[in-house]
Formats: structure tokens, C-alpha cells, sequence
């Protein structure tokens, strides 16, 4: 029972460091998600990655008036029946228990193969989380690079045992190659779950609901009078089930014997997978619904006379709100009590590189925490209502964006366009860091920009020259953009465009009323 036994070891130990601090040795008042599970979330968002070629041409698309009939991935609709049968996968990099790589699939590369020509032998001791278990040929090259451990979703493999092209024995010939490498591998190849903390669902659940995006939109709309946060929700939760989790029991227990994890087919062990597996899936959809593809809104620059300048160096808005859904994962492993906030630069260089995320590259992210080895009681915790201005935490708190930039695992190229998503409005102590660093753009919601609280102000951010802001808003432009008016699902990565009697919710509003 070695994989039933490191589960049970799993979860126990990460009831105990998922309210830790970046030593993992606190025990906080709110529940925080542990780095483990933030690592297997990010993977899984990951696989959704926009694809930016399609992304690109139906920015140019709408501009010329044109919609092709497929929507945002009209391309890779078009896949032959045998790349059907490779699932689209997500990877995140780790080396010392910091993120130093974010990819995804391409057309022409598995992610594990993307990681091997982005880090070469860097990928030493590093440890890798994949939204499913990587394939015999990406495995062995990652093992041969001397990776300490691959963690993976315990779900249909990257060599899908579920599609019809599976049926070839292909498939199961491939779960055999890598049952026998990770056998004789130094590198452990294991499934890393942890059960969320208690309350951690219904903390998501709340601070989703009020974050700026949502307040943004409930105040802009005060007479909705649909709960449409609620219903984008519960969309997300079905289309990521369907994604990431194996509907059919036996169907599911018979994936698991055949990729090495029989172990876990067993009763108490079988449900309590299938249980986190679906807690973690609520809570990336709780997330990913808090910036929400609603109507008009989305990340623009608020000058209407740079706009026509700016617009043809913006992100499409879906990858500006992947990315902004990246953020707001890693704000949950704050250690502010008050406010969680968190950052990820990417940057995108001159041309499409391998990697399933074109020509963008991830540069660094982080969270708002205390120092690196502090203990809990090593720093004041207090807010501002706090009278005695001495016992505050203010001073102490290393922001969101300072983490980015320190723990960066690239230098920013001054010739590239660099970026940077925040699910805050970045304060004074961060702005000139981020212009000075050579960000190039900030994406960030602007609920406090000009405001000045009793131990932080905002005032800066809206006088910043030199790099373009685009904050969440409706669109100044007035024009009416195809990707927020017609809907699509996604199945591994592809959008589809939904039934028609799916289409009603987009003429909803929302309502924060009854949640």
C-alpha cells in the first residue's frame, strides 16, 4: 500500500503547512492554501492557457469585422484523430519552493519536452507538477536531467486512456514505459495531494466574491438583478470537472491500475482522492469566476488618447485574465490577515518560442508575506486600527510585487516588452520599483487609485508615466468585442462555441445580493 500510505502521509502533513509562512512553521488565523496544492492549481491553469496565435488573429479579426466559425481556436479544432489522443498539459517548475517556470503544450511539443529546452540541465533537483502524468518520451529526458521529484493529477494521463484513439493499445503500451522508468528512476514520480484546510472553500468562496474585479462590475451595474457570479461559477465548475476529473468511478479506477496506482482504487483511499481532487477543482473555479469573461469588461488603458496608441500592445483579454487568475491563486498563500495580494511578471520576447504560451515567458511571481525565515511572532500583525502605530504590520510586510521582483528567475530585458499582473492597485512603495525594474505594462484592478489610507497610499499609480497601465473596466472604446458575446466551452484547452440555449446568461447582469 506505498502509494495509499504516502497519501495518508500527505495529508496529514499538509493540514499542518498550509497556514504556514515561506519558512512553512505558522499556525495563522485564516486558512491559506499550501504550496503544494498552489503548484498542482497552477498546473491545472496551465492547461487552459489561451492559445496566443489564435488569440492574435481574432484580436486582427475583430477589427476587420470577421469571426471564423469555430471562435478563439479555430486551428486547433482541426487536429488530426492522433494528437487528439496527447491531452494538452500544464507544467509548473519548481527549484527550492519557488516557481521558476510556467509552460503548457504546444501544437508541436509535450510541456514536458518544453521544460527540458527552457531549463536544459537547470531542471536539476527541480520539482515538477504536470496537470497529468507525463508520457514515456517526456519522462525519460526529465528524469535524465536529474529532477528530484514529478508530481501529477491522478486523472486521464497525457496519453489519453479515455479517447477513442486510445483504443489502439498504444495508450496502455505507454503507461507500461512509464511505470518501468519511474521504477528504475531516482527521481520520485508520485501524486502530491493535500486536503484543503477547514474553511478553505468558503474563505475562496467570500474574498472571490469581493474582489475588486467583482465590486468593479456590482458597482458600475447597481441595478443588476441576476447573481451572475454565482452562475459563471457553477459553468466553470462543470467545464473544469469534465476536464480534470473522471465522471465514472470504475472508469476512473481502471485509469489509476493502469498508470501504477492501484493502491489507491481501494475505499478509504479512492474517495478521499476523488473528494480532493473535486475541492480543488471548486476552489480553481471559484478563482478563475472572480475575473470574469462578462460582457464589455475587461483590462484597458483608461487614456482615451493612448488608446488607439496602446491597443495594438495589449494582451487579448483572455490571456490578460489567465494571468490575472494566476495571481489571484497565488494571493491566497499570503500571510497578511487583512488582504491577500498577489504578482506574476511575464514578458514576451520578439518572437513565438516552443512553449504552448507563444512568445511570452514567465519571469517571476509572488505574494505578500513577512521575510524569508520569520516566524510568526516575529513581527507585528496588527492593521491600522490598531492605535499604537509601533505594533503595526505595515513596515514588516514585503508586498506582493517586491516577492516578484526578488524571487524573478530572469532579468527583465529592457528591449522586450516586460509586464506585470496584480490583483491590487500597486501602492507607493511599489510603483517606482516596478518602473524602475523596466515593467513595461501593469494589469490591475484600480478600485483604490488615489486613495491614502492611515499606513498606505495610492496616489502614485495614477500619476505613473512611462509605463502603460490597464486596469479592469469597461471598455472606454465603446465597441462591442465578439469574445464577451459569444459564448464557448472549452474541452483540454479548445474553445467551442456553446448551444444556443446556453446563450442566455450572457445577456444576465450581476447581482451581489444573495450569494
Amino acid at each position: 500500500m506505498k502509494e495509499a500510505g504516502q497519501m495518508q502521509n500527505l495529508e496529514s502533513a499538509g493540514a499542518g503547512r498550509s497556514v504556514s509562512t515561506q519558512t512553512g512553521s505558522m499556525t495563522g488565523q485564516i486558512p491559506r492554501l499550501s504550496k503544494v496544492n498552489l503548484f498542482t492549481l497552477l498546473s491545472l491553469w496551465m492547461e487552459l492557457f489561451p492559445a496566443v496565435k489564435a488569440q492574435r488573429q481574432k484580436s486582427q479579426e475583430k477589427e476587420e469585422g470577421k469571426h471564423g466559425p469555430l471562435g478563439d481556436n479555430e486551428e486547433m479544432a482541426r487536429t488530426s484523430t492522433d494528437k487528439k489522443q496527447v491531452k494538452r498539459t500544464g507544467l509548473v517548475v519548481v527549484k527550492n519552493t519557488k516557481i521558476v517556470g510556467l509552460h503548457c503544450s504546444s501544437e508541436d511539443l509535450h510541456a514536458g519536452k518544453i521544460a527540458l529546452i527552457k531549463h536544459g540541465s537547470r531542471l536539476k533537483n527541480c520539482d515538477l507538477y504536470f496537470s497529468r502524468k507525463p508520457c514515456s518520451a517526456c519522462l525519460k529526458m526529465i528524469v535524465n536531467a536529474g529532477v528530484n521529484r514529478i508530481s501529477y493529477w491522478p486523472a486521464d494521463p497525457e496519453i489519453s486512456l479515455l479517447t477513442e484513439a486510445s483504443s489502439s493499445e498504444d495508450a496502455k503500451l505507454d503507461a507500461k514505459a512509464v511505470e518501468r522508468l519511474k521504477s528504475n528512476s531516482r527521481a520520485h514520480v508520485c501524486v502530491l495531494l493535500q486536503p484543503l484546510v477547514c474553511y478553505m472553500v468558503q474563505f475562496v468562496e467570500e474574498t472571490s466574491y469581493k474582489c475588486d474585479f467583482i465590486q468593479k462590475i456590482a458597482k458600475t451595474l447597481p441595478d443588476a438583478n441576476v447573481d451572475f457570479y454565482s452562475e459563471c461559477k457553477q459553468e466553470r465548475i462543470k467545464e473544469y470537472e469534465m476536464l480534470f476529473l473522471v465522471s465514472n468511478e470504475e472508469m476512473h479506477k481502471q485509469i489509476l491500475m493502469t498508470i501504477g496506482l492501484e493502491n489507491l482504487c481501494e475505499n478509504p483511499y479512492f474517495s478521499n482522492l476523488r473528494q480532493n481532487m473535486k475541492d480543488l477543482i471548486l476552489l480553481l473555479a471559484t478563482v478563475a469566476s472572480s475575473v470574469p469573461n462578462f460582457k464589455h469588461y475587461g483590462f484597458y488603458c483608461g487614456n482615451t488618447e493612448q488608446i488607439n496608441e496602446i491597443h495594438n500592445q495589449s494582451l487579448p483579454q483572455e490571456i490578460a485574465r489567465h494571468c490575472m487568475v494566476q495571481a489571484r491563486l497565488l494571493a491566497y498563500r499570503t500571510e497578511d490577515h487583512k488582504t491577500g495580494v498577489g504578482a506574476v511578471i511575464w514578458a514576451e520576447g520578439k518572437s513565438r518560442s516552443c512553449d504552448g504560451t507563444g512568445a511570452m515567458y514567465f519571469i517571476g511571481c509572488g505574494y505578500n508575506a513577512f521575510p524569508v525565515g520569520s516566524e510568526y511572532a516575529d513581527f507585528p500583525h496588527m492593521d491600522d486600527k490598531q492605535k499604537d502605530r509601533e505594533i503595526r504590520k505595515f513596515r514588516y510586510i514585503v508586498h506582493a510585487e517586491q516577492n516578484a521582483l526578488t524571487f524573478r528567475c530572469q532579468e527583465i530585458k529592457p528591449e522586450e516588452r516586460t509586464m506585470i499582473f496584480v490583483t491590487k492597485c500597486p501602492c507607493d512603495e511599489c510603483v517606482p520599483l516596478i518602473k524602475g525594474a523596466g515593467i513595461k505594462q501593469i494589469y490591475a484592478g484600480d478600485v483604490d487609485v488615489g486613495k491614502k489610507k492611515a499606513d498606505i497610499s495610492y496616489m502614485r499609480f495614477g500619476e505613473l508615466e512611462g509605463v502603460s497601465k490597464f486596469t479592469w473596466q469597461l471598455n472606454p472604446s465603446g465597441t462591442c468585442v465578439h469574445e464577451h458575446n459569444e459564448p464557448e466551452s472549452k474541452e483540454n484547452g479548445v474553445l467551442r462555441p456553446l448551444p444556443s440555449g446556453e446563450e442566455q446568461h450572457q445577456n444576465k447582469k450581476l447581482c451581489l445580493g444573495n450569494h
